[in-house]
Order: C-alpha cells, then sequence, then structure tokens
C-alpha cells in the first residue's frame, strides 16, 4: 500500500492502458499467444481489446466468444458479438448462431445490436423469431431497428409481420422497416410501400417511392 493511497486508481487505469495497447499491439502483428494473454487480465478493457486482437489475428473461437459472452462484463460482450463474424472453425456455423441469438436477450442495447448485425450477415434463419420479438417489443429504439434490419437481410416470409409492424414506429427505423420490405414478395408489401410514399418522414417517402419505381 503505498502512502497516498488516492493516487492507486490513477495508477492501474494507466497500467491497464499500457497492457491494453501491448495487446493491440500483438493482434496486429499476428502474436496470437501474446494477444490471447490479455483474456487472463483483471481489466475489461484489456479482455475486449483481447478479443478484437484474436479477431484481427484470425484466432478467435467459439470457445472465446463463449466465454466473453459469459463473464458479466459489459465491454467484453460487446466485443464479442462486434468480433463474432471472424470466428471459423468448429461450432462457427452451428453453436455460434445460438449464441447470438441468445445474446438478443442481453441487457446491453450495444451487446443486442451486433448480435442482430452478426445474424443478418449470417442470414440465419432460426433467428426470425426472435429478431422479430425484439423488432416489436424491445425498449430500445436501436435494438428494434438493427432487429428489422436482420429481417430484410434474411428475408424470411415469417419475418414480414414484424417488418410491417415497424412501420409505425420512429422514423428512423421506419426508413429501415422501408427498405427491408424489398427483401419480401407478398401482395402486403406492396400495400405498406404505397402507404409508406405518404409518410410524414421524407426519407422514409423517397425510399418507398424508389421502390415502386423499380417493381414498376
Amino acid at each position: 500500500m503505498t502512502e497516498d493511497p488516492a493516487t492507486e486508481p490513477d495508477r492501474e487505469r494507466r497500467a491497464a492502458a499500457r497492457r491494453r495497447r501491448l495487446v493491440i499491439v500483438a493482434g496486429h502483428a499476428g502474436r496470437v499467444d501474446r494477444a490471447r494473454l490479455g483474456l487472463a487480465d483483471h481489466s475489461p478493457e484489456v479482455q475486449a481489446a483481447a478479443v478484437v486482437a484474436l479477431a484481427r489475428a484470425g484466432a478467435l473461437t467459439v470457445a472465446d466468444v463463449t466465454w466473453a459472452l459469459g463473464t458479466g462484463s459489459t465491454q467484453l460482450r460487446r466485443a464479442a458479438v462486434e468480433s463474432a463474424l471472424e470466428v471459423r472453425g468448429p461450432g462457427s456455423r452451428s453453436t455460434l448462431p445460438a449464441l447470438m441469438v441468445e445474446a438478443l436477450g442481453d441487457p446491453d442495447p450495444l451487446v443486442v445490436v451486433g448480435a442482430a448485425w452478426f445474424l443478418a450477415e449470417r442470414r440465419v434463419p432460426s433467428a426470425v423469431a426472435p429478431l422479430a420479438a425484439v423488432a416489436g417489443v424491445h425498449g430500445d429504439a436501436r435494438c428494434r431497428e438493427a432487429a428489422v434490419a436482420a429481417l430484410g437481410a434474411i428475408g424470411d416470409p415469417t419475418g414480414l409481420p414484424a417488418v410491417l409492424g415497424a412501420l409505425d414506429d420512429k422514423p428512423t427505423i421506419r426508413r429501415r422497416a422501408t427498405v427491408a420490405l424489398a427483401a419480401f414478395d407478398d401482395p402486403r408489401v406492396d400495400v405498406a410501400l404505397r402507404a409508406a410514399a405518404a409518410d410524414r418522414d421524407w426519407q422514409v417517402r423517397q425510399a418507398a417511392e424508389e421502390l415502386l419505381a423499380d417493381d414498376g
């Protein structure tokens, strides 16, 4: 214990920042063993940097993501969902999508957004129902918007009702839902686009008019 305890938090923050930089450099240099040491660090920031570094080096595994999502650290969970697309190998097409579906229930909105992005990029059909639930009832508009975008990317017909429902949400979500309608072949789409063409938000109107013109 030092004679000036008030300096300890600052000293630890500086030390953690140095360790974090070393982990980041290791990821850029492809030094996987050194980057992986960061996962055992007691600082959440260093751990999160280690996840990103391992992803950059092509060494992040499903086991790493599983561990990161279960640690309780918000920074680490965000890093896990944001880096998950870089995971290859065993479980990346089965266990990993299931983990991302589960992450849609995370208490942190940015974890939910990251998980929805993964599911959109991987076009995971089994995620349609959970994404529809997020699009309809989540309390954070960012999550609803990300879920609507993912439903459009996946394009499964069972996701259409949730996209149609999003046309009554906030302007940013209505814009996203209007664009997402392009993924569906259903008579309800044309009806919805014509209604969106009269929306009070000009960007919603513009997106709807462009899609209607394409159909014409």
